[in-house]
């Protein structure tokens, strides 16, 4: 089994000088005194604590790359040759019908107002890196014209330069928290919705009250972790002067920017930046219940849940309590996912790996529904980014999950039309856009199609990067149909578990799936011995 090699990897910008290295301490098989560098080891000999962390910060998003024992990847999607499923009634399966385009990839969630979207994909949590909030308006409106789901993240308002509290530290003004909301709406059509996500600070501030009042928002939901990392919500600060704010506001800042200790160190040169954390949350089973009585009572008619690669026990509490308190859609992120900023080694390191915890999550909601239980709707996510990984999900978490929760995958398309947009303006498009053309319309696919939904004039100010995630959406839209057409299975309620197989034993007994030599077996014998 080959495993991610520590000590060494490009999200570090770290490297081994050696070809032979110690497969469990990732150091050089030789270590030479004087040796110029630059395995983490050495570069953490200078720069301590920035060694945890993937650099450069607010310019890269990471993903793990540790390789499990058992992923998405050990799954294959079934094709058939006979019948068909979820055709439109009155319609019978025929060459002439039952074509791919046909094939119907909207979803919905929710335990009684439901959400539509025209794809089974939503963004993951944009919240407080510089990521998300230099790139909003091109996730935002990208998400808003493609028709999905938009998940703001934890502590935007709380970082928030221009954010005005009351006496009480309650919201009373949060700037860039109403862009967020307004920008997305702006261009919203009908399908898919923005919520906001609360964590301890949150809470404190007063941002589910802020959005309902301000914004009368419909959704919100509550964050018990994520696959990237079993702490909370981080950001590097580059001065003094905001990290002493932020300590103000109440998060917790490391190295206490307080301390004239490192403040000395700050003005001589030699810490270059502060981290600034949310709190850990504690989860208990009577406050869980009264939170969520607590925002139906404030009017959101929605109440959503994020839970990370926590143990099978933590994943057990999720489904129950939100079962027991009808919670209207249950998001369960695995290892090791990506981000905007997490520690290297603990997102290498900890948690239950995607597939793993997907599978339990199916195993224990079907308890209970065998016990004549009502489970919440589901959503997986964890290093999805492409249609077969959209439809392994949706098919081995069948008949649960409704959608699949993107992070990178959702944010690059953005990232890329923008500065496809300053190439052009600058004219120094690289030659893997240029063969295309040395337009906007020549190199988008997808152009025309955008300005028939939002008209020429609204084109003229569309970030580019927001066509980009239209594009890249449409592109998981066809290859899914493309993917369910040959699995006859032409609406997303159709697909099974049995649309699935295993290429190992090992997977099979992971995830139940059966192995691909034992799936249809009985009918294919069936067949052989009439």
């Amino acid at each position: 089994m080959n495993l991610q090699r520590p000590n060494a990897d490009d999200a570090t910008q770290s490297a081994n000088r050696s070809r032979s290295v110690s497969p469990m301490s990732g150091l050089c098989s030789r270590c030479i005194d004087g040796c110029r560098g630059n395995c983490e080891v050495f570069k953490a000999t200078f720069r301590g604590r920035e060694l945890i962390y993937p650099a450069p910060f607010g310019a890269i998003t990471a993903g793990g790359d540790k390789e499990y024992p058992v992923d998405y990847s050990h799954l294959n999607i079934q094709g058939y040759a006979f019948g068909a499923k979820g055709l439109p009634a009155g319609v019978t399966a025929g060459p002439d019908t039952a074509v791919f385009p046909a094939v119907d990839t909207e979803t919905a969630y929710g335990w009684e107002q439901k959400v539509k979207m025209k794809v089974p994909i939503f963004t993951g949590a944009l919240g407080s890196t510089e990521i998300a909030r230099n790139n909003w308006e091109h996730f935002a409106i990208g998400a808003a014209i493609s028709g999905i789901t938009l998940v703001c993240g934890e502590n935007v308002c709380g970082i928030d330069p221009e954010l005005e509290l009351d006496g009480n530290k309650k919201i009373l003004r949060a700037p860039d928290m109403d862009r967020r909301i307004e920008t997305y709406r702006r261009y919203h059509q009908g399908y898919g919705e923005i919520l906001v996500q609360l964590n301890v600070e949150d809470t404190r501030l007063g941002v589910a009250e802020y959005v309902m009042d301000k914004h009368s928002l419909e959704t919100i939901e509550l964050k018990w972790g994520q696959g990237a990392k079993c702490i909370g919500g981080e950001i590097k600060v580059k001065t003094l002067e905001r990290a002493l704010e932020l300590q103000r506001r109440g998060y917790i800042v490391t190295p206490d920017p307080s301390n004239p200790i490192f403040q000395a160190a700050f003005h001589d040169g030699s810490l270059i930046e502060f981290e600034r954390h949310s709190r850990l949350g504690f989860i208990d089973e009577e406050e869980f219940h009264a939170e969520v009585e607590r925002l139906r009572k404030l009017g959101f008619k929605r109440i959503t849940l994020k839970t990370g690669a926590y143990s099978l026990r933590e994943l057990a509490m999720a489904i129950k309590w939100g079962a027991r308190a009808e919670i209207d859609l249950l998001t369960i992120d695995g290892a090791s996912g990506g981000t905007g900023m997490s520690p290297w080694r603990m997102m290498e390191e900890w948690g239950m790996p995607s597939i793993y915890l997907h599978a339990a999550a199916v195993e224990f909601c079907q308890k209970l529904v065998d016990r004549g239980e009502k489970v919440p709707d589901l959503a997986f996510a964890g290093g999805f980014s492409s249609e077969d990984h959209v439809y392994k999900a949706l098919a081995l978490g069948a008949p649960f999950v409704k959608a699949i929760c993107m992070g990178r995958a959702l944010m690059i398309p953005g990232m890329v039309g923008k500065n496809i947009g300053k190439w052009l303006d600058e004219h120094e498009l690289p030659a893997t856009v240029s063969q295309y053309g040395n337009t906007k319309e020549q190199i988008f696919v997808c152009y025309e199609e955008v300005a028939d939904q939002i008209g020429k004039q609204g084109m003229e100010s569309l970030p580019l990067g927001a066509l980009g995630i239209y594009s890249y959406c449409q592109k998981i839209r066809i290859g899914l149909q493309q993917f369910m057409a040959g699995a006859r299975c032409f609406n997303v309620p159709a697909i099974s578990r049995r649309d699935i197989m295993s290429l190992t034993q090992e997977c099979a007994k992971v995830t139940g799936i059966p192995y691909l030599m034992e799936a249809y077996r009985d009918e294919a014998l069936s067949i052989l011995e009439s």
